[in-house]
């Protein structure tokens, strides 16, 4: 069978689409997603570009893994669908590692341990989670904050729960007395009373939560990028990471020290 040029310009496109530079580059980049009005965790620079705790975290565990990273901006609850659908290989916006999570996603070792809190504005009446009774409470919607504030609602007698898609609206409510308190991750919320004044946390949650990096489910990549996370902890790179971000080094028990294995639904 004879070969026209025109079928020799098809092939040699397909070929070129099947092994060309493109098929190689994206098998070199890994794909994150994150919600970045989580600081320290991640935020976004004036010029555009993404810095935070997990940041460097992602971007180190690419680099080992021989990879590189493209960083694109999603809401929190986006992020879930982000890696169910494999248009991200991974999501970083400290999310909590749980049993429900695990059965659609798969994460990396843990490299953080965190409590929740509720915050209020200052002199506020609510000092605890004893005073939340007949209160509105405000939660980043998808999050262990609104997991804990759903289960716990009718042993509590918490009035009302209102979901948000940042904390920067949900401390806007909180200022303005359109809810009455809210419950989220203690170190967030930390890094934004820094900015943000006139709020306080009020009481600890303790929780047990750690996080992870989320991917997709049995990935392909997990192994290779919790094996850059294991070895960033026994070179003390992430006590590194975690020093420059929160200014001072993680417990030596801690997950951010401690090699762990990866967590099974």
């Amino acid at each position: 069978m004879s070969l026209t040029r025109r079928n020799l310009l098809v092939l040699a496109a397909a070929v070129g689409i099947a092994g060309g530079t493109s098929f190689a580059y994206a098998a070199d980049t890994l794909n994150v997603g994150s919600y970045p009005n989580n600081p320290p965790f991640e935020y976004k620079t004036d010029s555009g570009s993404f810095e935070g705790f997990e940041v460097d975290v992602v971007n180190e565990a690419a680099k080992r893994a021989g990879m590189t990273t493209a960083i694109a901006d999603y809401g929190f609850q986006a992020l879930f669908a982000g890696t169910s659908s494999k248009r991200i290989d991974v999501a970083i916006s400290s999310i909590t590692i749980t049993p429900e999570r695990l059965k659609s996603q798969s994460f990396t070792q843990p490299y953080y341990d965190s409590d929740m809190g509720v915050a209020t504005k200052d002199g506020s009446t609510v000092k605890g989670v004893a005073d939340l009774k007949g209160k509105i409470i405000g939660v980043l919607s998808g999050s262990t904050g609104e997991k804990w504030v759903k289960d716990n609602k009718a042993a509590d007698g918490f009035a009302d729960i209102k979901g948000y898609n940042s904390q920067q609206d949900m401390f806007l409510d909180l200022g303005a007395g359109r809810v009455d308190a809210v419950v989220s991750d203690v170190p967030g919320m930390q890094y934004l009373f820094i900015k943000m004044k006139g709020f306080a946390i009020a009481d600890r949650i303790k929780t047990g939560e750690q996080y992870g990096l989320m991917m997709t489910k049995d990935s392909p990549l997990l192994g290779k990028i919790n094996d850059a996370i294991t070895a960033m902890k026994k070179d003390g790179t992430m006590q590194t990471i975690h020093k420059k971000w929160f200014g001072s080094d993680a417990p030596a028990a801690s997950s951010t020290a401690t090699e762990m294995p990866i967590p099974k639904a």
